[in-house]
């Protein structure tokens, strides 16, 4: 089983998967209209005066860190596959 974490605690760089939001409609609405659904690829790239930085797409999203936190992630790991 993995784990889920608030975004907020995911380590800056690497890549993670959002799996549910925790919050109200009006906020899931406008994560949705900024592309952060569930299921969707996203990597943090840590915090800058008091907002949170994400890379999704290759867009970079500046949200507060109380949106940030509502937002439960979870690693993604690379399959490696082995030959020969």
């Amino acid at each position: 089983m993995t784990s889920r974490m608030p975004l907020t605690m995911f380590p800056s760089g690497q890549t993670c998967r959002i799996c549910d939001v925790c919050a109200g409609k009006g906020l899931k609405r406008r994560l949705v209209e900024m592309g952060l659904t569930p299921a969707s690829i996203i990597q943090p790239l840590g915090c800058n005066r008091g907002s949170f930085l994400v890379s999704i797409n290759g867009t970079r999203y500046a949200l507060g860190k109380g949106m940030a936190s509502k937002i439960m992630v979870q690693p993604v790991y690379e399959e490696v596959s082995r030959f020969g």
